[in-house]
């Protein structure tokens, strides 16, 4: 095996500096040792075929209770700030004839009939989402993705899944629970105190629908674990993938495109003239700030020869990097850092995912994602960021790509202030 050099490239927690470190990462080699946070090391892919390949294929696994030596033999403690990403036991952690069997009732909640039959509750949602924005007075500063980008996700997928609303029900509780959920930088305790509050809150949650069954996709699970299809762990830890996966990576979509085309208003003026689709833009936004940055820890099943010279050890953990399959420039270009809604190769990124582990939910969130944008900028058409020379901070993850905040004016500036098309910003690193 090829040795790295040490010291190990230590990971952000934070992920203020991602693109950077991915650069940094890529230069080294096609798979490269860092060490994440909490000090476990493992090796880290940046290239889109490479991504590919271990995506789909099975000298991978994502299930560590089978083939990660470290964490089955207690070398990695249960404690691990990160350990919740590693510990649940649904589909997208589950290897071979498990994954297939968890993934199966799952399949039946996404539907291109179902999705098509939400449509226009989706479009109910935004209307009401951006009536509340209209009522704000013009040139006040709003965060978006406060306002905008993270209510409709979160309502439409807690109406999905039956989850009950009210300021004291489980519906705030998750709001609340899974905005932290995805932050890599929380201290041991209160990812520890964030953890229990999740399991606790759902505990509830499936007590409350087994006693009110009803036509959502709570009920459905329950149903599948009441036939033997579910044990009550994959019950629990399924109903945190989707309402999690659900909900953080739609708002990351939606905030990310739109900072996107208001950084850059030479791409936003090609949507809106119609020389590019709405969907070219979510697909190059996919591509560019891939809302998921990575997939969660896979583990080698067999050593794998990288490259002559470079194998991964059976055993190893590894980490699949879908912000950095977006921008590599093998694929991309040279230019693959730069934002283009007329990039021919904006579609080929792995950000839903690839082969057995492609995302059930893409349908949807691209569903939600088109009515948002469409729906705002007919609204709002000079909407503007409040401070284009700014880009808005990052959040404290190396999971979840999108922004703490993202300050906008919804009626653009005044005549005092640089008009959008005047101050187009660099791609953000």
């Amino acid at each position: 095996m090829a040795q790295q050099a040490c010291p190990f490239l230590s990971i952000d927690p934070s992920g203020q500096d991602l693109y950077g470190e991915i650069s940094r990462i890529r230069a080294q080699g096609p798979a490269v040792e860092v060490e994440l946070p909490g000090g476990v090391r493992a090796w880290w892919i940046t290239g889109l075929e490479l991504n590919k390949r271990l995506l789909a294929g099975p000298e991978t696994s994502k299930d560590a209770f089978q083939h990660w030596p470290a964490w089955i033999n207690g070398d990695i403690s249960r404690t691990w700030p990160l350990a919740i990403w590693v510990s649940v036991r649904n589909m997208v952690t589950a290897y071979g004839s498990d994954h297939t069997r968890l993934r199966k009732p799952m399949a039946a909640a996404f539907t291109k009939r179902r999705v098509d039959a939400l449509l226009p509750r989706v479009q109910e949602i935004v209307d009401r989402a951006l009536d509340a924005l209209e009522r704000i007075p013009e040139g006040e500063v709003v965060d978006l993705r406060a306002a905008f980008a993270a209510p409709i996700p979160h309502e439409v997928v807690c109406e999905l899944f039956g989850v009950p609303a009210g300021e004291d029900g489980p519906r705030a509780a998750l709001y609340r629970i899974i905005s932290r959920f995805f932050d890599t930088a929380i201290s041991l305790e209160d990812a520890q105190a964030n953890a229990v509050d999740l399991y606790g809150t759902l505990t509830a949650f499936l007590q409350h629908k087994r006693e009110h069954p009803a036509d959502d996709l709570t009920t459905a699970l329950i149903a599948a674990r009441d036939e033997g299809g579910l044990s009550e762990q994959e019950l629990m830890d399924n109903l945190i993938l989707l309402l999690t996966a659900g909900f953080e990576t739609t708002v990351n979509l939606i905030d990310n495109t739109v900072h996107s085309l208001l950084a850059h208003p030479g791409q936003l003026d090609l949507v809106r003239t119609g020389q590019v689709s709405w969907e070219d833009a979510l697909e190059e936004s996919l591509r560019f700030e891939a809302p998921g940055a990575m997939s969660g820890l896979r583990y080698a099943v067999e050593d794998i020869e990288i490259e002559p010279g470079l194998t991964i050890p059976k055993g190893d953990p590894l980490v699949v990097s879908f912000a950095g399959a977006g921008r590599d420039p093998e694929r991309h270009g040279p230019d693959a850092e730069r934002f283009d809604v007329t990039r021919t190769t904006s579609r080929d990124h792995v950000s839903f995912g690839h082969g057995v582990h492609h995302c059930l939910g893409r349908p949807l969130a691209m569903a939600e994602a088109t009515v948002a944008l469409t729906s705002l900028f007919t609204r709002f058409p000079r909407l503007a960021l409040a401070d284009p020379a700014h880009p808005p901070k990052r959040l404290r993850s190396i999971i979840s790509t999108g922004h703490e905040e993202l300050p906008v004016l919804l009626h653009g500036r005044g005549p005092a202030g640089p008009r959008p098309e005047e101050a187009e910003m660099p791609a953000q690193a």
